[in-house]
């Protein structure tokens, strides 16, 4: 790490590698077609994180998603509100032909905010449209499949991340750094 790069007095959305940061409009994007995001909660000093299928609305500026009524995720935001959000994608691995140049294709966004459980019926079904609709564009409801009824809300818990800070990165070379001390790799296309 760099002298200068002190972890107390840098936000956690900063970034080491600003050649790899991406702009707001990159980081809307992305979020609309990643498919699987983690939410990482805490209980006390125990981190915890939980896998979902999630939707974020950019007129919000919100991620939602929904698990069971009653679990760790929940009484975890409960007691603790603060969360960090991640979604990523990997692309090739890239070998090289020196160790500690082996590498990938990635890209990410990690999202800091806050995390609220949503009680308004309206807004709950909101969010779960939404969810439906980034996973299978084109179904309407009352048309493909039944609408969602009030009894399906109760064992549903709907959640809310309410982001403060963000960062997007990617890194999508076509080769890993090679060295000339070295033989060559063979062209892997």
């Amino acid at each position: 790490m760099p002298r200068d790069y002190s972890l107390d007095k840098t936000p956690p959305n900063a970034m080491r590698k600003a050649d790899r940061a991406c702009d707001d409009a990159w980081i809307r994007q992305f979020l609309a077609s990643a498919q699987i995001g983690h939410i990482a909660t805490r209980w006390e000093n125990q981190p915890f994180i939980t896998p979902n299928l999630f939707w974020y609305d950019p007129e919000r500026h919100e991620i939602y998603f929904h698990t069971s009524t009653v679990g760790r995720l929940r009484a975890n935001s409960e007691r603790f509100p603060e969360v960090c959000f991640e979604a990523s994608q990997m692309g090739a691995l890239l070998p090289s032909n020196v160790a500690v140049e082996f590498s990938m294709q990635y890209e990410s966004v990690v999202a800091f905010g806050r995390i609220r459980l949503i009680d308004d019926p309206e807004e709950q079904r909101r969010a779960l449209y939404g969810l439906i609709d980034k996973y299978f564009p084109g179904m309407q409801p009352g048309v493909h499949y039944r609408p969602i009824a009030d009894s399906e809300l109760k064992p549903t818990a709907v959640f809310a991340i309410a982001i403060d800070s963000w960062s997007g990165k990617r890194s999508w070379p076509e080769r890993a750094r090679q060295s000339s001390d070295w033989p060559p790799l063979a062209d892997p296309t």
